[in-house]
């Protein structure tokens, strides 16, 4: 634990034993819209190897987007969330998350600016602390009710609350000190924001738990799981990217 292993994802992640990992945060290279290093990616494999080392009611967040090729969309987001279902996990919830700022773009569709967040479990997930954010409500306002998960409505008069859970949309800012502040991690062609990876590590494991990216890359998601005491395991092929990771977590 608490290490970076160099090595192939797939084989590296065949040492590690049956249901050990308390969460999985990832993204993998997707399509052709990352170019990373040559290195090939076996997804079939890394998802059986994933469900094999994920812990019952362990969780892992699956973060991806398309290409877009020959004037369509590959859809090879989709393809993979349902072939993690298709080897046992169940598809807990499918989150947004959306580039506040996105990088402009011309061409004939709308400005792209979200990718998907799947979050997948094996089981019911046995960590939930799902996050708050702040209503717009004073708490004097009365309202009609609040439907619950039995569809039911609550009684009519109660005041509004002042928190609420966050919705599964998360609004992130990108670019120069938004996604990291660390300038070295932008020498990685595809991190993503620090926010999104402590939002989940947060949500879906405690403290002393295990969080595991086996694409680690820039080292996102090390970095946030040591940062809130909890174990990592990081694998990554590119030496290159690893010396971006230990510079970022001084080791």
């Amino acid at each position: 634990m608490n290490k970076i292993i160099r090595g192939d994802c797939l084989e590296v992640m065949k040492t590690l034993e049956d249901n050990s990992i308390d969460l999985t945060v990832t993204s993998p290279p997707y399509d052709n819209l990352r170019d990373y290093n040559g290195y090939s990616f076996d997804f079939e494999g890394i998802a059986k190897e994933l469900f094999r080392v994920t812990k019952e009611g362990g969780v892992v967040v699956w973060v991806v987007g398309d290409a877009t090729i020959k004037g369509s969309e590959t859809g090879t987001s989709f393809k993979q969330a349902l072939y993690f279902k298709e080897i046992g996990f169940n598809l807990h919830d499918t989150m947004i998350y959306r580039k506040a700022n996105p990088m402009p773009v011309k061409h004939n569709r709308y400005l792209p600016c979200f990718e998907y967040m799947f979050v997948f479990s094996k089981g019911i997930p046995k960590t939930i602390n799902l996050i708050e954010e702040d209503t717009l409500a004073t708490g004097k306002e009365k309202y009609t009710g609040t439907q619950q998960e039995n569809g039911k409505f609550t009684a009519y008069g109660k005041h509004r609350n002042l928190k609420r859970i966050k919705y599964n949309v998360w609004d992130i800012k990108v670019g120069s000190n938004q996604t990291t502040k660390d300038k070295i991690a932008f020498q990685h062609p595809a991190i993503f924001p620090e926010k999104l990876a402590e939002d989940h590590i947060l949500s879906w494991s405690n403290e002393g738990d295990i969080v595991l990216d086996p694409m680690a890359g820039s080292g996102t998601t090390l970095k946030m799981a040591k940062k809130n005491n909890r174990n990592y395991i990081g694998i990554e092929i590119s030496e290159e990217y690893i010396e971006i990771i230990k510079e970022r977590l001084k080791i």
